[in-house]
């Protein structure tokens, strides 16, 4: 048995230095880490300034003045003189008509008439498929302005090849209705290749799985197309039908400034052909350059609509 008394001996412990907070980087080490990105950004940055903002900020400014161009004519202050010109007169309602009759015009040459060719030519394998698609984009790579010379002679009213296919002598660029059913069908020419390449590389994006899938089940080719393949393919008509809204009235001023010169009595005048006719013809820069902001303004509003309803309806293979 063991007797006795316990002493309590204190542990001797090794002492532990402090933990030092680690000392933080100067801060020019700090902008040298994070200065990459934006070194990348900064040449596309600078561009999108210069020739963007830019002019744009001066075509407000300009929107404000009354200037005739003349490097020797200075600008005088109006205030919102231009504007009040451009509500009163009904150049500005009857453009904006015009332009919204070239989109609707243009829609079928932009999204429905490319939705057919693209699904037809699906069929076409081989060789044959690759020259059809050539020749289907090839009034793309014509000239706008060249293709128009050939244009003015085809429809002209005497000897154009079109009056003597149709067996009629309409006067399509001097007549107020055919001019402008002329200019549409002249641009939709043109675009209608671009168009089905696009919907042509949507259709090739979307994963063959699903229609094999469908196929399986006893899916029809008719509900194939209405259940998979179309709202599939709707980011890539989401797409065509925001550039024909926004870009129409653009793809026709060569076309109108080459063969009709806004005429006849303004029935091809849309807001880009408004815009080089105050500015360039009238002399009236003044003028063109509110009638530049207004439109501007009402077209980022026209786009953010779309974009909001494109992001709703618009099917994606996540």
């Amino acid at each position: 048995m063991v007797s006795g008394e316990f002493t309590e001996v204190a542990v001797v412990r090794p002492r532990v230095p402090a933990a030092v907070p680690a000392a933080r980087p100067a801060w020019w080490r700090r902008a040298a880490r994070a200065a990459p990105p934006y070194l990348y950004l900064a040449p596309a940055l600078v561009m999108l300034v210069v020739w963007t903002y830019r002019p744009l900020a001066q075509t407000v400014q300009l929107s404000f003045h009354s200037w005739n161009l003349l490097p020797t004519s200075p600008m005088a202050d109006v205030g919102l003189a231009n504007y009040e010109r451009l509500l009163s007169t009904p150049d500005l309602g009857d453009s904006v008509w015009r332009t919204v009759l070239v989109i609707l015009g243009l829609l079928p040459f932009t999204v429905f008439v490319p939705v057919l060719v693209s699904l037809l030519s699906r069929r076409v394998k081989g060789r044959a498929g690759a020259a059809y698609r050539a020749m289907v984009f090839a009034p793309m790579l014509v000239a706008p302005v060249a293709g128009a010379a050939v244009w003015q002679w085809l429809l002209d009213p005497d000897a154009g090849v079109v009056n003597s296919a149709l067996g009629t002598r309409i006067n399509w660029l001097h007549d107020a209705g055919p001019a402008q059913l002329a200019i549409i069908l002249i641009t939709g020419w043109h675009l209608v290749g671009f168009a089905v390449l696009v919907v042509s590389a949507g259709l090739t994006g979307i994963n063959p799985d699903y229609a094999e899938a469908a196929q399986v089940d006893g899916a029809s080719r008719g509900q194939i197309l209405r259940w998979i393949t179309l709202p599939m393919l709707s980011p890539t008509l989401a797409f065509l039908l925001l550039m024909t809204v926004l870009l129409s009235a653009q793809w026709t001023f060569p076309l109108i400034d080459t063969l009709t010169q806004g005429g006849p009595a303004g029935s091809t005048t849309t807001v880009y052909y408004l815009l080089w006719d105050y500015g360039f013809h009238s002399y009236d820069a003044g003028l063109g350059a509110a009638a530049g902001v207004i439109f501007f303004i009402g077209f980022v509003l026209v786009a953010a609509v779309l974009v909001r309803l494109s992001d709703r309806l618009s099917h994606y293979d996540d």
